[in-house]
């Protein structure tokens, strides 16, 4: 592993934002390896908003840019670390050391495992770098390394890995490397609970009949699901009702419903036409299935059974989503939709709708952007409707609902 001198560091650092590929092209002073110090530009530059602690970092050397994508971002490393607590927990899919790093400060010791030699070498450096001195980094097979214990860790977190020999992806825990579903007792034997991190398209009752797990907790990022994670405590019975957490984590706060299957399956919704305000729900409830429950929760009437879209009349906070609010509803065509809308430019999205975002946007020659939000959808009589909305701007609606009033 080559270690930056400040020369190095100092190069990297004035062409942190050069377009690589002509840097590499242009003269440079004798004596610099450019090749190296373009692909740490390379990596840094897909670290910026994904690693911003390392990003900041000048003194870290960072893996192959391949690497950087693969690994966790901080944002979920740092949501993992917060499940965690207790004496050791060992990483047997180290990695970068992202993760690593982010269970270090909440656990008294980590044990590192990675296969990789220069990962190893890599990681062992950084962790050291960053402050994380409560680390154990080992280079080999995280299986053999448990063979070794002689006393169960509180925590294991494994990662497996989800492609198949032709690089495809695969979503079944019995396709994973190593095999999930066959390690479970060694894993009870040498851990009090496991964090499994799985794919997020994974079938989660499937997951529930095979594992029986404690939590399941499924997490985006902006919107989007970035992991699903599993928390199998062996020091219980395995459950068929296990907690769910939907969180959404934001610039400033994390959106987080919290419910289990039986909640679901007991909670009533109430159907009707969109009233003056439309909620249309983050990806990770949308993932978790809290489909009646969100309705039952925070007092909210659902538009049709398969469309995953809420109204109110008043605003209510604390919706796990986006809030918007309800201008007209019109026939998904260019002509009644021109009459509201000349520009025909606006967000789209459709729930239970034939069409999609695509088709739908030719056949209507909406251009995307703008202020306005349109969500096409079935309602509850069958019919198509376009709802033409805008973002709730809270500075100028009435004070919001709280949930629990709305559902009193």
């Amino acid at each position: 592993m080559k270690i930056l001198s400040e020369t190095d560091r100092l190069f990297i650092q004035q062409h942190l934002t050069d377009d690589v590929a002509a840097l590499l092209l242009r003269p440079h002073s004798a004596g610099s390896d450019v090749r190296v110090l373009a692909a740490q530009i390379a990596a840094r530059q897909k670290a910026r908003s994904k690693l911003p602690a390392w990003y900041a970092n000048a003194s870290l050397v960072f893996p192959p840019a391949l690497s950087v994508e693969q690994a966790s971002s901080e944002a979920t490393a740092q949501y993992k670390a917060s499940l965690v607590s207790g004496g050791q927990l060992l990483d047997l899919t180290g990695g970068m050391g992202v993760d690593t790093w982010a269970f270090a400060g909440s656990v008294g010791s980590v044990v590192y495992v990675e296969r990789n030699a220069e990962l190893v070498e890599l990681a062992a450096y950084n962790l050291a770098q960053l402050g994380a001195t409560n680390v154990q980094v080992e280079t080999g097979d995280g299986l053999v390394f448990l063979d070794t214990l002689t006393e169960p860790a509180d925590w294991i977190y494994l990662d497996p890995h989800r492609r198949d020999e032709r690089g495809g992806k695969v979503v079944l825990l019995d396709e994973y490397e190593p095999n999930v579903l066959t390690l479970l007792s060694q894993l009870a034997q040498k851990s009090r609970k496991l964090l499994l991190k799985v794919s997020p398209m994974i079938d989660l009752k499937q997951t529930i009949r095979q594992l029986g797990p404690a939590e399941i907790h499924i997490v985006a990022v902006q919107g989007e699901v970035k992991e699903v994670l599993l928390i199998v405590d062996h020091t219980t019975p395995p459950t068929t009702d296990p907690t769910f957490v939907a969180v959404n984590r934001l610039a400033t706060h994390d959106e987080t419903l919290r419910f289990t299957l039986t909640d679901e399956e007991q909670a009533i919704a109430p159907f009707g036409d969109p009233q003056a305000y439309l909620y249309e729900p983050n990806a990770a409830v949308l993932k978790a299935g809290a489909f009646r429950l969100l309705a039952s929760r925070f007092g909210l009437t659902k538009l049709a059974p398969n469309s995953h879209l809420y109204t109110s009349e008043q605003l209510v906070s604390g919706v796990p989503g986006r809030a918007f609010r309800v201008d007209q509803l019109v026939k998904p065509d260019r002509k009644s939709l021109q009459a509201v809308l000349p520009g025909l430019k606006a967000n789209l999205a459709v729930r239970n709708f034939p069409q999609t975002v695509a088709e739908l946007r030719r056949k209507l020659s909406l251009r995307d952007g703008g202020d306005a939000y349109l969500f096409a959808t079935t309602l509850l009589n069958g019919d198509k409707r376009l709802i033409i909305t805008h973002k709730v701007d809270k500075s100028t609606e009435p004070q919001p609902v709280d949930s629990a009033l709305a559902i009193d």
